[in-house]
Protein backbone atom coordinates (compact mmCIF):
# COMPACT_ATOMS: atom_id res chain seq x y z
CA UNK A 1 0.00 0.00 0.00
CA UNK A 2 2.80 2.16 0.74
CA UNK A 3 4.38 1.87 -2.77
CA UNK A 4 1.22 2.14 -4.39
CA UNK A 5 0.41 5.66 -3.06
CA UNK A 6 4.22 6.81 -3.45
CA UNK A 7 3.80 5.48 -6.67
CA UNK A 8 0.47 7.15 -7.32
CA UNK A 9 1.10 10.08 -5.93
CA UNK A 10 4.41 11.06 -7.53
CA UNK A 11 3.32 10.51 -10.91
CA UNK A 12 0.03 12.37 -9.87
CA UNK A 13 1.84 15.28 -8.35
CA UNK A 14 4.44 15.31 -11.51
CA UNK A 15 1.64 15.60 -14.03
CA UNK A 16 -0.22 18.32 -12.37
CA UNK A 17 3.31 20.51 -11.82
CA UNK A 18 4.60 19.60 -15.19
CA UNK A 19 3.68 23.15 -16.72
CA UNK A 20 3.77 24.75 -13.34
CA UNK A 21 6.71 24.64 -9.87
CA UNK A 22 8.39 21.89 -11.85
CA UNK A 23 8.30 23.50 -15.24
CA UNK A 24 12.35 25.16 -15.05
CA UNK A 25 13.69 21.70 -13.51
CA UNK A 26 15.83 19.13 -15.47
CA UNK A 27 13.58 16.47 -16.03
CA UNK A 28 15.63 13.85 -13.27
CA UNK A 29 14.70 16.43 -10.98
CA UNK A 30 11.24 16.60 -11.69
CA UNK A 31 11.21 13.26 -11.12
CA UNK A 32 13.21 13.12 -7.31
CA UNK A 33 10.79 16.13 -6.54
CA UNK A 34 7.56 14.76 -7.48
CA UNK A 35 8.65 11.59 -5.50
CA UNK A 36 9.79 13.70 -2.35
CA UNK A 37 6.58 15.34 -2.18
CA UNK A 38 4.48 12.29 -2.87
CA UNK A 39 6.54 10.58 0.41
CA UNK A 40 6.71 13.26 2.65
CA UNK A 41 2.93 14.19 2.32
CA UNK A 42 2.56 10.68 4.65
CA UNK A 43 5.71 11.22 6.80
CA UNK A 44 7.86 14.36 7.68
CA UNK A 45 6.12 17.42 6.08
CA UNK A 46 9.30 18.81 4.61
CA UNK A 47 8.94 20.33 0.64
CA UNK A 48 11.81 21.16 -1.68
CA UNK A 49 9.10 23.57 -4.15
CA UNK A 50 6.37 26.55 -2.96
CA UNK A 51 3.72 24.53 -1.32
CA UNK A 52 1.75 28.25 -1.98
CA UNK A 53 2.55 28.39 -5.31
CA UNK A 54 1.06 24.48 -5.94
CA UNK A 55 -2.01 23.81 -8.15
CA UNK A 56 -5.57 22.74 -7.03
CA UNK A 57 -4.68 19.42 -8.53
CA UNK A 58 -1.65 18.76 -6.36
CA UNK A 59 -3.56 20.40 -3.50
CA UNK A 60 -5.54 17.72 -3.63
CA UNK A 61 -3.69 14.43 -4.88
CA UNK A 62 -1.76 15.54 -1.20
CA UNK A 63 -4.85 16.08 0.31
CA UNK A 64 -6.09 12.40 -0.12
CA UNK A 65 -2.33 11.59 0.63
CA UNK A 66 -1.94 13.08 4.27
CA UNK A 67 -5.86 11.62 4.83
CA UNK A 68 -4.60 8.17 4.49
CA UNK A 69 -1.67 8.83 6.64
CA UNK A 70 1.42 6.99 8.04
CA UNK A 71 1.32 3.07 8.60
CA UNK A 72 0.04 1.68 11.75
CA UNK A 73 2.79 1.90 14.71
CA UNK A 74 4.81 5.06 13.33
CA UNK A 75 4.13 8.97 15.06
CA UNK A 76 1.82 9.79 11.85
CA UNK A 77 -1.11 10.49 11.50
CA UNK A 78 -4.12 9.93 9.19
CA UNK A 79 -6.70 6.82 9.01
CA UNK A 80 -3.40 4.48 7.92
CA UNK A 81 -1.94 2.79 5.18
CA UNK A 82 -3.94 -0.85 6.66
CA UNK A 83 -7.35 0.96 7.14
CA UNK A 84 -7.09 2.21 3.06
CA UNK A 85 -6.16 -1.33 2.22
CA UNK A 86 -9.04 -3.00 3.87
CA UNK A 87 -11.65 -0.61 2.63
CA UNK A 88 -9.97 -0.76 -1.35
CA UNK A 89 -10.29 -4.87 -0.21
CA UNK A 90 -13.43 -4.47 1.11
CA UNK A 91 -14.90 -2.73 -1.80
CA UNK A 92 -13.31 -4.90 -4.44
CA UNK A 93 -14.44 -8.31 -2.91
CA UNK A 94 -18.04 -6.71 -2.80
CA UNK A 95 -18.16 -5.87 -6.58
CA UNK A 96 -16.69 -9.10 -7.62
CA UNK A 97 -19.94 -11.17 -5.31
CA UNK A 98 -17.52 -12.19 -2.60
CA UNK A 99 -18.61 -12.11 0.64
CA UNK A 100 -15.10 -12.02 2.35
CA UNK A 101 -12.40 -9.42 1.60
CA UNK A 102 -8.82 -10.73 0.16
CA UNK A 103 -6.06 -9.62 0.70
CA UNK A 104 -2.74 -11.78 -0.63
CA UNK A 105 -4.32 -15.02 -0.37
CA UNK A 106 -5.63 -14.63 3.08
CA UNK A 107 -9.27 -13.46 4.62
CA UNK A 108 -9.78 -9.89 6.09
CA UNK A 109 -11.47 -10.60 9.58
CA UNK A 110 -14.87 -8.62 9.51
CA UNK A 111 -14.27 -6.78 12.64
CA UNK A 112 -11.10 -5.24 11.31
CA UNK A 113 -13.52 -4.42 7.89
CA UNK A 114 -16.14 -2.63 10.64
CA UNK A 115 -13.14 -0.65 12.18
CA UNK A 116 -11.88 0.50 9.22
CA UNK A 117 -15.63 1.91 8.26
CA UNK A 118 -16.18 3.32 11.82
CA UNK A 119 -12.47 5.29 12.01
CA UNK A 120 -13.32 6.78 8.27
CA UNK A 121 -16.39 7.80 9.02
CA UNK A 122 -15.05 9.36 12.20
CA UNK A 123 -12.40 11.02 10.44
CA UNK A 124 -14.22 12.07 7.50
CA UNK A 125 -16.81 13.78 10.00
CA UNK A 126 -14.18 15.40 11.42
CA UNK A 127 -12.41 16.96 8.92
CA UNK A 128 -15.75 18.22 7.50
CA UNK A 129 -16.76 19.97 10.96
CA UNK A 130 -13.36 21.82 11.64
CA UNK A 131 -13.73 22.92 7.62
CA UNK A 132 -17.06 23.90 7.98
CA UNK A 133 -15.97 25.86 11.15
CA UNK A 134 -12.93 27.42 9.69
CA UNK A 135 -14.96 28.62 7.13
CA UNK A 136 -17.07 30.89 9.08
CA UNK A 137 -14.19 31.86 10.76
CA UNK A 138 -11.48 32.55 7.70
CA UNK A 139 -11.44 34.04 4.19
CA UNK A 140 -8.71 31.98 3.02
CA UNK A 141 -9.65 29.54 -0.26
CA UNK A 142 -11.70 26.45 -0.11
CA UNK A 143 -8.61 24.36 -0.86
CA UNK A 144 -5.94 26.12 1.38
CA UNK A 145 -8.32 25.52 3.93
CA UNK A 146 -9.24 21.94 4.01
CA UNK A 147 -5.48 21.15 3.23
CA UNK A 148 -4.03 22.89 6.84
CA UNK A 149 -7.19 20.82 7.95
CA UNK A 150 -5.97 17.47 6.61
CA UNK A 151 -2.48 18.31 7.18
CA UNK A 152 -3.21 19.00 10.85
CA UNK A 153 -5.16 15.30 10.86
CA UNK A 154 -2.01 13.72 9.42
CA UNK A 155 0.33 15.55 11.58
CA UNK A 156 2.48 16.28 8.59
CA UNK A 157 3.66 19.68 9.00
CA UNK A 158 3.02 20.86 5.75
CA UNK A 159 1.03 24.34 5.24
CA UNK A 160 -0.11 26.70 1.96
CA UNK A 161 1.00 29.56 4.44
CA UNK A 162 -2.35 30.44 6.07
CA UNK A 163 -1.84 28.76 9.38
CA UNK A 164 -0.03 32.28 10.62
CA UNK A 165 -2.94 34.39 9.50
CA UNK A 166 -5.87 32.38 10.95
CA UNK A 167 -7.86 33.71 13.94
CA UNK A 168 -6.95 32.65 17.47
CA UNK A 169 -9.88 30.36 17.04
CA UNK A 170 -8.74 29.35 14.05
CA UNK A 171 -5.54 28.12 15.47
CA UNK A 172 -7.37 26.59 18.17
CA UNK A 173 -9.20 23.94 15.70
CA UNK A 174 -6.20 23.21 13.64
CA UNK A 175 -4.66 22.01 16.95
CA UNK A 176 -7.38 20.20 18.15
CA UNK A 177 -7.27 18.62 14.59
CA UNK A 178 -3.95 17.73 15.56
CA UNK A 179 -4.50 16.24 18.42
CA UNK A 180 -7.01 14.26 16.89
CA UNK A 181 -5.12 13.37 14.43
CA UNK A 182 -2.33 11.89 16.83
CA UNK A 183 -4.48 10.41 19.60
CA UNK A 184 -8.26 10.25 18.25
CA UNK A 185 -7.95 7.09 15.54
CA UNK A 186 -5.93 5.16 17.41
CA UNK A 187 -8.02 5.37 20.44
CA UNK A 188 -10.82 4.96 18.36
CA UNK A 189 -9.53 1.90 17.19
CA UNK A 190 -8.77 0.46 20.55
CA UNK A 191 -12.22 1.77 21.51
CA UNK A 192 -13.99 -0.46 18.83
CA UNK A 193 -11.88 -3.40 19.09
CA UNK A 194 -12.00 -3.95 23.19
CA UNK A 195 -15.29 -3.16 23.92
CA UNK A 196 -17.80 -5.92 22.89
CA UNK A 197 -21.40 -5.68 23.42
CA UNK A 198 -23.32 -8.85 24.58
CA UNK A 199 -26.93 -9.25 22.52
CA UNK A 200 -29.68 -11.24 23.50
CA UNK A 201 -32.02 -9.83 21.34
CA UNK A 202 -32.15 -9.47 17.38
CA UNK A 203 -34.07 -6.82 15.34
CA UNK A 204 -36.01 -8.32 12.24
CA UNK A 205 -33.95 -7.36 9.17
CA UNK A 206 -35.20 -4.86 6.72
CA UNK A 207 -34.13 -4.15 3.09
CA UNK A 208 -32.81 -0.64 2.12
CA UNK A 209 -32.03 0.03 -1.10
CA UNK A 210 -28.51 1.02 -1.65
CA UNK A 211 -27.24 3.93 -4.58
Amino acid sequence: MSLFLIIVGAVMIFVSEFKGQLQNLPWHEKILASYFQSVTTRTAGFNTINMEALSNGSLFVMVILMFIGASPGSTGGGIKTTTAAILFSAARSWLSGKDVPELFERSIPRDAVQKSFALLFIAQAAVAVVVFLLFITEKSPFINILFEVVSAFGTVGLSTGITPHLSDTGKLLIALMMYMGRIGPLTLALLVGQKVVKRYYYYPEERVMIG
